[in-house]
């Protein structure tokens, strides 16, 4: 299976995953993971930058991850759904990508396409595994698939992990990938001209340090990143959870 992922990474906007689970990307990618990237808007929506400009950073912060895909639904910023026409399509990139783990936005967050993304990934997976759901790519049809495990990362709001994964060696290229973003972020070697929005003021990257440095506290370790589930793990040894 050429195209097949080991963690699916979805995301509402470009920049989500790199804020949220960028060191847990990068560690995966070093233990020789295939990683990828599925956005489902453009961020099109944002005060600062525009559409090219977001798929211009996202595809420079790819590279900085090393990442295997990274592909953009055009879903419409602020109003995509979680209904029958966007759970196909993204049925149909689970069903290309074969991934066993997939990493989805917040259950709940500020931005209300964060909660609707977590939904519609969420849904999507599980209905990536009905063989009666018929899906097509190049005239083909596509076997049915549904990834092992679906986590949510955690975003803006603070919600209590269910685990936290050790991301302290990977921390500072985690920060060169969210500046890859420059038209969102304060990045003082490449400042953008714009209005200064919630994530655009300075305090914010101080905001996501502190998160990395809380998760990171509560596992012993420097920095941390923290992940929610909705199922219950499949465990044989309990080893594996050390």
């Amino acid at each position: 299976m050429a195209d097949k992922l080991d963690i699916l990474v979805m995301a509402s906007h470009p920049d989500d995953a790199e804020l949220s689970c960028a060191g847990t990307i990068l560690s995966h990618v070093s233990q020789g993971k295939k990683v990828g990237v599925i956005d489902f808007t453009k961020g099109e929506l944002g005060s600062r930058g525009n559409a090219t400009l977001r798929l211009e950073e996202a595809e420079k912060a790819a590279d900085i991850l090393k990442l295997t895909i990274r592909e953009n639904m055009g879903f419409e910023d602020g109003f995509f759904q979680n209904d029958q026409e966007h759970q196909l399509a993204l049925i149909k990139k689970i069903r290309k990508y074969k991934p066993d783990i997939v990493l989805a936005n917040a259950i709940t967050d500020r931005h209300t396409d964060h909660g609707k993304g977590s939904l519609l990934a969420k849904d999507a997976c599980f209905l990536s595994g009905l063989v009666k759901i018929e899906t097509f790519e190049d005239g083909e049809k596509q076997a049915h698939w549904r990834p092992s495990h679906v986590f949510h990362y955690i975003q803006n709001n603070y919600i209590k992990p269910d685990f936290i994964v050790d991301v302290s060696d990977f921390w500072n290229v985690k920060l060169k990938a969210i500046k890859a973003f420059s038209s969102q972020f304060h990045v003082e070697e490449n400042p953008y001209e714009g209005p200064e929005t919630f994530i655009s003021n300075p305090d914010f990257l101080n905001f996501i340090e502190s998160r990395g440095r809380e998760f990171g506290h509560a596992i012993n370790v420097k920095y941390g990143e923290g992940f929610t589930i909705n199922q219950s793990l499949k465990v044989s040894n309990l080893y594996n959870l050390l």
